[in-house]
């Protein structure tokens, strides 16, 4: 499968919401589409135990008002949680990956399928752009400046050459791009 990280991002390149520029009720109906698109193309989302937890705390309780489909998709994913602490989840199709997460994630893409989604979980993120192991890069980029907060490349990477492979502008502002890595 491939290994595909999905972020929200300010114009400044930060992924960690420390201001109110994110609202997941709030998208026009490009938007939605585009996100249910890239919904139908996963197997697996893969997810921190933090952000875990928050979308565990939110959308399991907006099935019924939730307009984007986003809710019922998520409850029907099958959801894998990286933890070390993690015992229950307490959320149907959930496995805990209480071993080596890098270790985890090689063996999800060598399985066949479709993709296996990181979004947030900042941590798992890092380690998986420094453990070289992302294959399509998506961001969403809301038109808010931060200023800080921690960005989707670690502080110290050294870069990765990337190639854009989809773009597309939607209505308040927000933009949409994908890359893939040229050598890795």
């Amino acid at each position: 499968m491939r290994i595909v990280i999905t972020q929200n991002m300010t114009v400044d390149g930060r992924i960690e919401m420390l201001d109110d520029w994110f609202d997941p009720a709030a998208q026009d109906e490009d938007l939605a589409a585009e996100m249910m698109r890239q919904t139908e193309q996963e197997d697996v989302l893969l997810l921190g135990r933090q952000t875990f937890e928050a979308f565990r705390g939110y959308w399991p309780a907006h099935v019924d008002d939730d307009t984007t489909g986003v809710a019922e998709s998520l409850n029907r994913a099958d959801k894998r949680v990286v933890s070390s602490t993690l015992t229950d989840p307490q959320w149907e199709n959930t496995t805990i990956i209480s071993d080596d997460p890098l270790e985890a994630v090689r063996e999800l893409r060598r399985e066949p399928g479709q993709d296996v989604v990181v979004t947030g979980s900042i941590q798992l993120s890092h380690a998986l752009i420094t453990a070289g192991l992302v294959d399509l890069y998506r961001m969403f980029v809301y038109p808010h400046w931060q200023g800080r907060g921690r960005s989707l490349f670690p502080d110290d990477h050294h870069g990765t050459p990337l190639r854009r492979v989809e773009s597309q502008a939607f209505a308040g502002g927000i933009t949409y791009a994908a890359y893939e890595p040229t050598a890795q």
